[in-house]
This record gives C-alpha cells, structure tokens and sequence, in this order.
C-alpha cells in the first residue's frame, strides 16, 4: 500500500483503491510506537475538506485520548482489533456511561455510532486498539472541544492521576449501560 505522510501521526492512503492487510495494520503498530503520543492513522479519504473522513486508527495501550466532544459531527467507530472501554461523560465530567468494546469475535460491542456532541475518551486494555473511524468532513480543529475538566497531554502526572481516577470510578460503580 502507499502512503503519503501528512505528519508523524497521519498517513493518506495514495492509491485510487484503498486496500488494507493484516501486514499493513502490523507496519502501522510499528510506526504508533515511534510517535510520542504512540497513534497513528491512515486515512482512506483524500484530504481535510472531503466530505467523509475514513481513518484506521492505531492507539498503543497507554495513549491518552483527552475528553472532547464533536461540534455538529457525528463519529462512528468499529473496532478491528483489541479493547477498550469508550467513556462517555456528561458536560461537568460524570461518567454517564462505559461502553466495553472488543473484536467481533470477543462477545463484546465492536461498533457505536456517536449522534450527539458527548464528551468521550478512550480506557484501551489491549496492547494496541485498532478501530476504523468514520465522520463526516471537512476536518476543523474548531469542531473539537476538549473537557476543561480534564488534564491536557503535556501535563502528564495530570493524565496519570485522571486515568488512575477514571479506572477506579469503573471498578467501583461497574459498568453502566
């Protein structure tokens, strides 16, 4: 497959036909854990002002998925490979509901669909989590809104004691659904 690099983070797929191997997703795992933020994504559309956005997305256990919301989108999500919990919380930071997610083959919910502008964030269990996103275009960092509750990616003894936090909350009221 090719791809042309947009950053560290973002690859587009450079062909007319988009195809996707077990050996691609293997190439992409490799490339997160030479990120800082450990995640990468290939997207399937051809740039930011399409209309559809297609990504496979690659998250190493530890990455750290700040809460936010999306503006007037719709997101959905459908996990390829590995766990997670996918945390939605409400506008003050509750935990409104846990959503355990897995393969298909895991007897878990593999796929959500996000209508409305919720807070979310990712809780990932496995090694990697490997999810195809969907959402509708054009990308404006605009439309993102990150929880003001919670700790930005630079402030990492922030994002250790929150997801200490979080972990605990959902052992001690179990899931919520």
């Amino acid at each position: 497959m090719r791809t042309k690099e947009f950053n560290k983070e973002v690859l587009y797929a450079d062909e007319p036909i988009v195809k996707v191997n077990q050996q691609d997703i293997e190439s992409l795992k490799e490339m997160s854990q030479h990120n800082i933020r450990q995640r990468i994504r290939l997207c399937s559309h051809k740039g930011v002002d399409d209309k559809l956005h297609e990504m496979l997305i690659v998250h190493a256990q530890d990455t750290y998925v700040r809460p936010h919301k999306h503006l007037q989108k719709s997101e959905s999500f459908h996990i390829i490979e590995g766990s997670a919990d996918v945390i939605i919380f409400n506008e003050e930071g509750s935990i409104v509901e846990a959503i355990q997610m897995g393969d298909f083959k895991s007897g878990k919910q593999f796929y959500y669909r996000l209508s409305e502008p919720y807070y979310h964030t990712l809780l990932i269990h496995s090694e990697f989590l490997v999810f195809h996103e969907t959402t509708t275009g054009p990308f404006n960092r605009s439309d993102t809104v990150f929880a003001l509750w919670s700790p930005s990616e630079q402030d990492t003894d922030g994002v250790s004691t929150f997801m200490e936090s979080l972990t605990k909350q959902l052992h001690t009221v179990s899931y919520l659904h």
